[in-house]
């Protein structure tokens, strides 16, 4: 299975890709099934959320999310003033309208329900969607599942994945060089005479085609680095509840005034990391647009380590944020084949761990390291995240989430530094490391997998 540096690095809105782009997106493709094979829309509407979706899904915008998408609106191309109107319309008249297709009742009080019994069987994040006519029975109903990065799969589509292990699906893509696991990626990459970001180029051009693959990479890195200049630009209070307050602009002006002086630090170039990732992070908290990398709890690593090697890094090419996005994209679709980038069902291990190994792997990459040390640089990354909790206080992707990307950024970056003073060769391969994380995701508690029912979440200041 060909996991695509466009399926990973996606472009929707915050601040969550697992509880707010996968249920819109779920909604809307519903309603869109419907349309294909009934003349009229259906006379009612009512979606069930489950497990994870169901004990945050308030603090993640699930709700606006999932009317949204009822609407016929994506995550890709949501206009957010327009979006507030019509979310306060369906809340005011208890209807979703759309224009020439005909409306349908859907009262977000009665037919959006937080079941916090037991999840569905299958995965963490699950929805039922149901569609009643006039007489009030059942005429159609099917059941989702938001896997993390803004994926949505239905049940049928999920059970069939899970029985596939491995095999080529029918009307795959078909790439010039395949793998599965980091062994065969260095196996192909030795074989082909080729590195990492020119053969995961060569697979998304067999897809794509040349042009539209550069043009993409080049939009998916705009998004980017706007998310980071405009959560740079911003201050006030995040909403949700929690009164945290944005810090990314304030840190900016106080180093850009400590820039020349010379008590200067020399790890001002780490709060550079820090300040970006925090930007994108606020960003998303506040529901702005920005692009899952993988997820987008973990949005702000990848954007901060490529901007700190645009910005600070001796030598940055300018095509070489492409490549860091192609290498990235090629560890990351490793890990999420072989084990999670959901925080629903593996913890922040699979979302942070995850986008500090890719991150950790692009920069390496650009910095003139090896396959073998882009293999190595992402394995460091990953195993020193193994283990973390997803704990959101309140359910919002906040605290600790903001300030975890940072270190996130951190780490990567230096785990690429390590990495590129050896010669490739270390003791645990990423796939080992990938398999331990997959592991540890099993037996970790379902009290620390974004449920905000354990760990921070419950530890909050009394006052």
């Amino acid at each position: 299975m060909f996991l695509s540096t466009f399926d990973l690095f996606k472009i929707g809105i915050g601040p969550s890709s697992s509880h707010t782009m996968g249920p819109m997106t779920a909604a809307a493709r519903f309603v869109e099934d419907w349309r294909a094979t009934r003349p009229d829309p259906p006379a009612r509407v009512r979606v069930t959320l489950y497990g994870s979706l169901a004990h945050t899904g308030k603090g993640h915008g699930t709700d606006r999310a999932v009317i949204l998408g009822l609407a016929g609106m994506a995550p890709d191309r949501v206009d957010p003033e327009a979006a507030d109107a019509l979310e306060a319309a369906v809340r005011a008249t208890g209807r979703v309208e759309r224009g020439a297709e005909g409306g349908f009742a859907f009262d977000p009080a009665v037919d959006l329900v937080f079941d916090l019994g037991p999840p569905l069987e299958g995965h963490p994040n699950g929805l039922v969607v149901k569609a009643f006519d006039a007489d009030g029975a059942v005429a159609a109903a099917e059941t989702y599942f938001s896997v993390g990065g803004g994926f949505v799969e239905t049940a049928a589509e999920l059970a069939a994945r899970q029985a596939q292990d491995g095999a080529v699906a029918d009307g795959a893509p078909l790439i010039p060089h395949p793998f599965a696991t980091a062994a065969e990626l260095l196996a192909v990459g030795e074989r082909k005479g080729l590195s990492i970001p020119r053969l995961q180029w060569a697979n998304e051009c067999a897809v794509r085609g040349a042009q539209a693959v550069d043009t993409g990479l080049a939009r998916i890195w705009e998004v980017m680095d706007g998310c980071i200049d405009r959560g740079l630009a911003q201050g006030g209070t995040l909403p949700g509840g929690l009164g945290v307050q944005r810090r990314a602009g304030a840190i900016r002006r106080r180093l850009e005034e400590g820039a020349g002086r010379n008590d200067h630090q020399p790890h001002a170039a780490t709060d550079w990391l820090w300040v970006y990732a925090m930007a994108v992070n606020e960003e998303n908290a506040a529901g702005g647009r920005v692009v899952t990398a993988p997820t987008n709890g973990a949005a702000g690593v990848v954007p901060a380590v490529a901007r700190y090697y645009r910005d600070h890094c001796v030598g940055a090419r300018p095509d070489g944020v492409a490549d860091y996005l192609l290498t990235a994209a090629a560890i990351g679709g490793i890990i999420k084949r072989n084990a999670s980038i959901s925080g629903a069902e593996v913890g922040c291990q699979g979302e942070v761990g995850s986008a500090a190994a890719m991150a950790a792997a692009g920069l390496c990459a650009v910095l003139g390291g090896t396959n073998a040390q882009i293999e190595n640089a992402a394995e460091i990354a990953l195993e020193h995240h193994l283990g973390m909790t997803c704990d959101p206080a309140g359910g919002l992707v906040q605290v600790p989430c903001i300030e975890r990307n940072g270190l996130g950024a951190i780490k990567a970056v230096a785990a690429a530094s390590l990495a590129l003073r050896g010669d490739g060769r270390h003791f645990m391969p990423l796939d080992n490391c990938i398999e331990t994380m997959r592991q540890t995701g099993l037996d970790m508690s379902v009290k620390y997998k974004e449920t905000s029912t354990g760990g921070l979440a419950v530890n909050l200041p009394e006052c």
